[in-house]
């Protein structure tokens, strides 16, 4: 019988206690390569979608809040800022900043955030236009290849989004319909989760949010021409007319000509009190989108900036800002880093409690053989008798460590990747993050070799003392 056989069968000959020592070594090993799968994985998301960023301003608020909301999207956003007051850090003539990407949040198709931003976001995270092209009208849209394959979304389509940042049928925009013009090639950053659209977008689905009579859509949707007005348009400000002027207004059109048509139109927008002070430009989803700097009545979520160099100025720039405006600003790394000192304490207690509990299973591994040794002394003197050396019977005990270590750092990594795949679900339907238990790192290696070691250890004396077994001695109390 070969070695490794008599070991296994000296092993299997006490099921239970197998069993429970494969059972508190799994658990150990599996903990241990969890928190690797896990911190691997976060840090690798975290890092990506830094894209460089220096500093994010916004709203006052929780500074960590401002960072996860504005670059990671798994938060909800401190506020708006307006566009007036950050209009000086989107100045592309700036001294000391490189690159400045507004963001308007607060809206989703079915869970996922739709963003209004600049064309200059994708440079950012480096992204390509796999297929189609990028936005140039209000209502078009540019879907992350996540997104896009999560959605079912193809070039052409359409669809609605819902206020907020969660999927709710109920808080739909009717009426304004995003197209898709197109599609993000991946990036492995948060770019593959949202839907980007030009800012102009946002504003104009919230502005007139809440429309529903069939002649507010037609202002939205017909082009309005200053020569030329028929008396339907004097009907259908009859139907908003709260005081009566109007009727006064569709006579005067009609003997006064175009001087007076003029001043109908500047009645139609008054009489639009929700809409006051949005142009007809607004309404025409295929006129240029203008510069969002000239829109200095609106509001965004947030600022993403990237400095052209650390010099006195960009150090200070975001203590001025906090101290000096209505605005916030903070910087990504440190935030991140606060936020891993805050994880890093629960990680260092399950690890320590991991390795609690690895160190158990060796001493379970190590009682196991010792007290093994007593029920087969006089199987270990027959084999003396028949010629196994002292190294054999050492090599033997020694195997049967190993082996228990060998299954159960197997049992833990698949338990650890079973459990990591169970997590990756979870955390894609909250945040929409992709994470896998189907990665395998090259620390896991380092396990390996370290529960080996372990197996060793735990086994090293009990096959010492195998190895000097007296022969005649042992028969003799046969």
């Amino acid at each position: 019988m070969s070695l490794f056989r008599l070991s296994w069968k000296n092993l299997t000959n006490k099921p239970l206690t197998m069993l429970l020592t494969l059972t508190l070594f799994a658990l150990g090993v599996g903990l241990i390569s969890l928190l690797l799968l896990a911190n691997k994985q976060v840090e690798e998301k975290f890092e990506k979608n830094l894209a460089g960023i220096n500093l994010v301003i916004g709203a006052k608020g929780s500074p960590l809040q401002l960072i996860l909301a504005s670059m990671y999207h798994i938060d909800a956003p401190t506020g708006n800022i307006p566009l007036k007051a950050a209009k000086p850090f989107l100045n592309p003539k700036h001294p000391f900043i490189k690159t400045a990407v507004p963001l308007s949040l607060g809206d989703n198709y079915r869970g996922y955030r739709i963003v209004g931003t600049t064309p200059n976001f994708l440079d950012l995270y480096q992204a390509k236009m796999g297929q189609g092209r990028m936005y140039e009208a209000i209502l078009e849209s540019v879907v992350g290849a996540v997104a896009a394959k999560e959605l079912n979304l193809k070039i052409g389509d359409t669809f609605e989004s819902s206020h907020g940042l969660i999927e709710d049928s109920n808080l739909e925009h009717h009426g304004h319909a995003f197209k898709v013009v197109g599609i993000l090639e991946p990036t492995g950053s948060a770019a593959d989760l949202l839907i980007l659209t030009a800012p102009q977008t946002i504003w104009d689905v919230h502005d007139h949010e809440g429309a529903d009579t069939g002649e507010e859509a037609a202002a939205e949707t017909t082009p309005i021409e200053e020569e030329a007005h028929d008396h339907k348009e004097g009907e259908a400000h009859d139907e908003h007319d709260h005081e009566g002027e109007h009727d006064h207004e569709a006579e005067a059109h009609t003997e006064e000509g175009h001087e007076d048509h003029d001043h109908e139109g500047h009645d139609h927008e008054e009489g639009h009190g929700d809409h006051a002070g949005h142009d007809h430009e607004a309404h025409d989803h295929s006129a240029p989108l203008k510069p969002i700097t000239e829109y200095e009545d609106k509001d965004i979520t947030s600022v993403l900036l990237q400095f052209k160099g650390n010099n006195i100025q960009t150090l200070n720039m975001q203590r001025n800002i906090n101290e000096n405006t209505e605005m916030q600003a903070a910087t990504p790394a440190i935030e991140i880093n606060r936020l891993y000192s805050m994880m890093g304490v629960g990680a260092d207690a399950l690890r320590w409690l991991a390795l609690v509990i690895m160190a158990v299973s060796g001493l379970s591994i190590f009682i196991s053989l010792f007290s093994s040794l007593r029920d087969r002394r006089y199987e270990l003197a027959l084999m003396r008798t028949m010629g196994a050396s002292p190294g054999k019977l050492f090599s033997m005990v020694v195997l049967e460590g190993l082996i228990l270590a060998v299954l159960g750092f197997v049992l833990g990594i698949l338990l650890s990747h079973g459990a990591m795949s169970i997590l990756a679900g979870v955390m894609k339907s909250e945040y929409r993050y992709s994470f896998s238990g189907g990665i395998f790192l090259q620390e896991e290696f380092y396990l390996l070799l370290g529960a080996l070691f372990l197996g060793f250890v735990a086994a090293l004396i009990p096959a010492l003392q195998a190895s000097k077994t007296d022969i005649s001695k042992t028969l003799s109390e046969a």
